[in-house]
């Protein structure tokens, strides 16, 4: 699975604005609903439950807040750049500034697995957290997530 298939341009928030975790999962809870038709607030309470069990915030200023759904038809993706990095609860206590948000449906264990990897690979590796840290506008930063070099299982 490609990145190219769960995200599309339109997927790419290249300066959000929020000022708390919150805050945040609202955004992208509202965003998602209207890619995914889920209402944004069962979005947003699925994504707060999952914070609830474990903070999905990796450290060194990534997070992939991710919930699954029994009526998606298949993994939808969001990406956001903060235009204020934020406090995310991640496991190093970095604030959080570069958000994947997966949604998968409930039957998609695999590839909701497959997905949450890649993400967590490139957002891992140094040089592309920097270009996406340096990218304004949403077409680079959705050149730079979609690149097959950032989505082969032997990048990091």
């Amino acid at each position: 699975m490609q990145l190219s298939q769960i995200i599309e341009l339109k997927g790419i928030l290249p300066a959000l604005k929020v000022t708390n975790k919150r805050q945040l999962l609202q955004e992208l809870a509202h965003q998602a609903a209207k890619r995914t038709k889920l209402d944004a607030r069962q979005i947003f309470e699925g994504l707060l439950h999952r914070e609830r069990l474990l903070s999905t915030g990796l450290g060194q200023g990534t997070a992939i807040p991710h919930c699954k759904f029994p009526s998606l038809e298949r993994v939808h993706g969001l990406f956001a750049r903060l235009v204020v990095p934020i406090d995310f609860e991640s496991v190093d206590d970095q604030p959080v500034d570069l958000v994947f948000l997966l949604l998968s449906p409930e039957s998609a264990g695999g590839d909701h697995l497959t997905a949450l990897a890649r993400i967590s690979r490139l957002f891992r590796d140094t040089q592309i957290a920097q270009k996406l840290r340096g990218t304004e506008d949403a077409a680079g930063l959705y050149a730079i997530l979609t690149e097959p070099a950032a989505t082969t299982p032997h990048a990091a």
